[in-house]
């Protein structure tokens, strides 16, 4: 289930001509083929072809591309020679760097009943830090590709959505006010028809990404869906069983509502959160931050959080500030004293908004429920 969008956000038609030529899928393989019968420029993207010999060895591939797909030997000396590229996989690997499509939480957390550290993200999160630890240049090689691939699938998902940032500190507990508050408004945000998008992490962000998952059932559906999340209300001291509690509630409630997590392997010793039906997960977090917050079309929701939600606040007001992404996008700051005494970000947002377009487009509320209605006044 997606949110219908009331203004489907138009893509450059280039941008459509080089998605119409990406081939992603078994199925697609087969239809291209049939259809058109030549793969001649066409991109080939981890696709395994290891029982589709016969039709390399005689369709043209001409200036094809293919990134990452397993073939016979003599498959791939052949459409070599033809003139196509081909980048065989790596092996050996916790993660595919030539993936298709975001992650999701049954992939990131296979394996999680042999413990956490037996996962694909605790592996990939292992593997990162080994890597940069020696400075591996393939290494690095491979991350970048794995996070160009996923910033590709993560633009092919949200073609038309209407998408609203939720952001917020991980440090944010199961059980507590602020994350039933949190859970609230990604329910509320979800239900309006937008596309809930966190930093994909604990705390806040799981949160939001719950309340999006919620979106579909009744209203009691998430007030026992945190009673049973509060069994486990941190990752600290045990992952395994922090994110065995999200699964719990996944599997009595099945198919809930769809949201966007985009974590970061930079800050590994935070799991991505279960509740949030694609993950972007990226190594490098520069990547990440700009392309939540770039993404974030619709508005950005912040949290009470400490120095990395202070830094996601100026992220996002920059562009708006000098209109680099076009129009301002609505900014709602939730907690006076949090953001006007604490850390008081709200007093610096308003002297950088001074007369410019995007003053119109920030709003301070004390309460979490006031956040949505903030949100479509901005947009309005």
């Amino acid at each position: 289930m997606h949110p219908t969008p009331a203004q489907p956000r138009p893509e450059h038609p280039h941008h459509r001509a080089a998605r119409d030529r990406e081939i992603e899928s078994l199925a697609e393989f087969d239809e291209v083929v049939a259809t058109h019968g030549t793969l001649g420029q066409y991109r080939v993207q981890a696709v395994d072809l290891t029982d589709r010999t016969d039709v390399l060895l005689t369709t043209d591939t001409a200036g094809a591309v293919f990134l990452g797909c397993p073939m016979s030997p003599e498959a791939a000396a052949r459409i070599g020679a033809s003139g196509a590229l081909v980048f065989p996989p790596v092996p050996d690997l916790p993660f595919d760097p030539y993936r298709p499509f975001v992650h999701s939480p049954e992939e990131l957390f296979e394996s999680l009943d042999a413990g956490y550290e037996a996962t694909p993200d605790a592996r990939s999160y292992a593997w990162f830090r080994r890597t940069t630890a020696d400075g591996d240049i393939f290494a690095s090689m491979l991350r970048s590709i794995h996070d160009d691939a996923v910033s590709d699938a993560l633009d092919e998902l949200l073609v038309g959505a209407r998408v609203v940032g939720v952001m917020g500190g991980h440090a944010m507990a199961r059980g507590t006010a602020e994350y039933a508050g949190a859970a609230r408004l990604g329910r509320e945000l979800a239900r309006d028809g937008f596309m809930v998008a966190t930093g994909g992490g604990p705390g806040a962000m799981e949160a939001a990404n719950l309340g999006a998952y919620a979106a579909p059932f009744d209203d009691g559906m998430l007030d026992e869906s945190l009673e049973l999340l509060a069994k486990a209300p941190s990752f600290r001291p045990s992952i395994t069983d922090w994110a065995g509690a999200a699964f719990e509630v996944r599997e009595r409630w099945p198919d809930g509502g769809p949201s966007v997590g985009i974590p970061t392997w930079f800050y590994g010793h935070e799991p991505p959160n279960a509740f949030a039906a694609y993950i972007a997960k990226y190594f490098a977090n520069a990547t990440r931050e700009d392309g939540l917050l770039a993404r974030s079309n619709a508005g950005v929701v912040f949290l009470p959080g400490a120095a990395g939600t202070v830094q996601e606040i100026f992220d996002n007001a920059t562009p708006n500030y000098y209109e680099s992404r076009g129009e301002p996008t609505p900014m709602v700051l939730v907690n006076e004293a949090h953001w006007s005494e604490r850390l008081p970000a709200w007093q610096l947002l308003t002297s950088l908004a001074g007369e410019r377009a995007m003053a119109s487009r920030i709003a301070l509320v004390d309460r979490i429920e006031q956040a949505s209605q903030a949100l479509k006044r901005l947009s309005a």
